[in-house]
């Protein structure tokens, strides 16, 4: 080997050492920025997961107060739609019981001399043979009262729309007045009618024998303080005033 070759391979050897050298300096210098920037990173990561759960459970916690919120609203609500459902069925019934006091004159004047209730079955109008027998007893004192009238109450458990329940009491106070009309020659002009519909229960609606009791006519034979002879005012038309 002459000497060019052995300066040339001793050239070479030099900078392959000094290469190798270079790389392992900058391998050393920047793994730890490499290792840093990774636990940067995984702690961005765990960052980002720990919000996005924070935020969350907020969600859901905005979610569950507006959800109690809103219940809280629609009972409010419902109570305030019972309160006001309850004071209007009470003016229905002050309303229609009302009627029969604008249509009879003096009606102060009137006092109960018999009375008595008839019950229906469930949606039923017609009268059962119990509830003619009522009628009869009660009918029974009609020939010995002078001045009298007769006014049926007319009344049905809860099943049902209002609207419904108005018709069927009035059908049922039409049956009685039907019967008297036709077995004890009552005019027309002296039976007042009042259909009250679920307005006016007797007893509670929350049982069957409740219910039972309210699907009824009340009847009462009344007469004038003065017991005088004259029959008691007729109504407008000289017909049988009612009330849905």
């Amino acid at each position: 080997m002459n000497r060019t070759s052995l300066v040339i391979l001793l050239a070479g050897s030099l900078a392959a050492t000094v290469g190798c050298a270079s790389k392992n300096y900058v391998k050393q210098q920047t793994t730890p920025l490499i290792n840093k920037t990774n636990e940067l990173d995984d702690l961005t990561a765990k960052n980002s997961r720990e919000i996005k759960d924070v935020d969350a459970r907020a969600q859901a916690g905005i979610q569950s107060v507006n959800a109690k919120t809103a219940e809280v609203d629609q009972k409010a609500q419902a109570a305030n739609q019972n309160a006001t459902s309850a004071q209007q069925t009470a003016d229905n019934a002050n309303t229609r019981v009302g009627v029969l006091t604008n249509t009879v004159a003096n009606l102060d004047n009137y006092h109960p001399v018999a009375e008595t209730s008839v019950k229906f079955g469930f949606n039923k109008d017609n009268l059962t043979p119990k509830a003619k027998q009522a009628l009869d007893q009660l009918a029974a004192s009609i020939s010995n009262t002078k001045g009298y009238i007769i006014t049926l109450e007319g009344g049905t458990d809860s099943v049902g729309p209002a609207d419904y329940n108005y018709t069927l009491s009035q059908r049922r106070a039409d049956a009685v007045t039907q019967y008297l009309a036709s077995k004890y020659n009552v005019p027309a002009h002296k039976i007042y009618v009042i259909g009250l519909g679920k307005d006016k229960p007797l007893e509670s609606n929350k049982t069957s024998a409740g219910r039972a009791d309210n699907r009824r006519v009340d009847v009462r034979l009344m007469t004038n303080a003065a017991g005088e002879s004259q029959p008691a005012p007729a109504s407008t038309n000289g017909s049988n005033p009612s009330s849905m």
